[in-house]
C-alpha cells in the first residue's frame, strides 16, 4: 500500500476533526512562578467513534469506562486533554458548556433539540511544578478551547502542550497524518495528536536523534547525528525530577469503524509511543490515547473473509499500522516545534537541524 502525509501533516486532515487550544503563559515562567499551562480541546461536530486505551500506571481521566466498547454510549463530541494534572478536568466542565449552547450532544428529548447531553471524555497531564503550583486550566479554559477549535492550530508550547516536559526537554503539542492512496484503504486518512509529556527519554544518548524517528529514519525529518559537543550537553541534563508525568493523545481516522475498531486503533497507538519514549508506559505516567472515528470516507471493498473474523479486518490492520507511525511522527514533531520555557531547555537549543 501507499501513503503520504496529509495535505496538513495534522489530526484535522481527517474530515470532520477541530482542534482548539487555550494556555496562559508568562515569558518570565519558572519553576514555581508565572503561568505556564493550558488545555487543548478535539471536536467533533455532530459526535464520532470513540475509544480509549489506559496504559500508564498514573492516569488522571474522565469519562473512560463508559467509552468501553461493552457499553451503550458510541459517540463522543469532543476530547478534552490538559494540563493540571487532576484539577485539570474541571476544563471538561468548560467543553461541555460551549457544546451544549451549540446544540452539540446526545439528543434527550424529541420535542426540545436544546436538551443535549455532549459526552467530553479527558484526560490530563501533570505539570503543576512548571509556573505556579495554584494555576490551572479551569471550566474557562475548556470553554475557550473549544471556541477556537478549527482545522488548522499551532504546535509545539500551546495548549496542553504549554507546561509539558518529555524527559530532560521541553514538550508540546504534536501532530501528523497519512493518507492512503491505494490498497484496502485507499482513501483513508489516519492521524495523531500527542502532548508529550513523559518521564522517559525521548533522544538517543549515543546519536542525539529523537527515538521516534526510528521506523523513518532521521533523513525523513531532516534530522542529522549531534555534534560531539552537542551530545555532550545534552546528556548532561538532569533527568526529570517527579514522580507524575504521563504522555497523552488522539489518534483518528475517517473510516467508518465501529468501537471495537476504534479501541484497536488506540490500542496500537501506544506501540507508536514505545517506539517514541524509553520507558513508556512506567508507574510513573499515565499515558492513555483516545481513537475516534469520524466515518466520512469509504474505503474499497476488501477481501472475503471466513464467517469467523470481521469483515474490516484488513481495513483496520493497515490503519493500525499507520496509527502507531502517527504517533511516533507527532512525537518527534511535539519535541522539535517546543520552546525553552521555565528553564527546561528545548531540543531545538540543543541540536542544530
Amino acid at each position: 500500500m501507499t501513503a503520504a502525509p496529509g495535505p496538513r501533516n495534522s489530526l484535522t486532515d481527517v474530515s470532520g476533526l477541530l482542534v482548539g487550544h487555550h494556555h496562559v503563559l508568562d515569558p518570565d515562567a519558572t519553576h514555581g512562578s508565572g503561568a505556564a499551562t493550558g488545555c487543548t480541546v478535539v471536536r467533533a461536530p455532530g459526535g464520532a467513534v470513540a475509544a480509549v486505551d489506559v496504559r500508564g500506571g498514573g492516569p488522571g481521566t474522565r469519562e473512560t469506562d463508559l467509552l468501553d466498547p461493552a457499553n451503550t454510549v458510541r459517540q463522543a463530541h469532543a476530547i478534552l486533554l490538559t494540563g493540571g494534572s487532576a484539577y485539570g478536568l474541571a476544563a471538561a466542565d468548560g467543553v461541555m458548556r460551549w457544546l451544549e449552547e451549540h446544540g452539540e450532544g446526545l439528543p434527550m428529548s424529541p420535542g426540545n433539540p436544546a436538551r443535549v447531553v455532549p459526552i467530553v471524555p479527558g484526560a490530563v497531564i501533570f505539570d503543576l511544578p512548571v509556573g505556579d503550583w495554584y494555576t490551572r486550566p479551569d471550566a474557562e479554559f475548556g470553554y475557550h478551547a473549544a471556541e477556537a477549535a478549527g482545522p488548522d492550530f499551532l504546535r509545539g508550547c500551546v495548549g496542553a502542550g504549554t507546561g509539558a516536559q518529555a524527559g530532560a526537554l521541553k514538550g508540546g503539542i504534536g501532530t501528523a497524518s497519512i493518507r492512503f492512496t491505494d490498497g484496502v484503504a485507499a482513501g483513508v486518512t489516519v492521524s495523531a495528536l500527542v502532548v508529550a509529556n513523559p518521564v522517559g527519554s525521548v533522544f538517543d544518548p549515543r546519536t542525539g536523534i529523537p527515538w521516534g524517528a526510528g521506523t523513518d529514519g532521521p533523513e525523513f525529518f531532516g534530522l542529522r547525528p549531534g555534534t560531539a559537543e552537542e551530545l555532550a550537553v545534552a546528556n548532561a541534563l538532569a533527568v526529570k525530577s517527579t514522580v507524575l508525568n504521563t504522555t497523552i493523545g488522539v489518534v483518528a481516522t475517517d473510516a467508518p469503524l465501529d468501537p471495537a475498531g476504534c479501541r484497536r486503533l488506540a490500542t496500537v497507538a501506544h506501540d507508536g509511543l514505545a517506539r517514541a519514549v524509553r520507558p513508556a508506559h512506567s508507574p510513573l505516567d499515565g499515558d492513555t490515547f483516545f481513537a475516534l472515528a469520524t466515518g466520512t470516507a469509504t474505503p474499497p471493498d476488501g477481501p472475503r473473509l471466513p464467517a469467523a473474523f470481521p469483515p474490516d479486518l484488513p481495513l483496520v490492520d493497515a490503519l493500525s499500522t499507520a496509527a502507531a507511525v502517527c504517533v511516533e511522527r507527532a512525537m518527534v514533531d511535539g519535541i522539535r516545534t517546543a520552546h525553552t520555557v521555565a528553564g527546561i531547555p528545548a531540543y531545538s537549543d540543543l541540536f542544530s537541524v
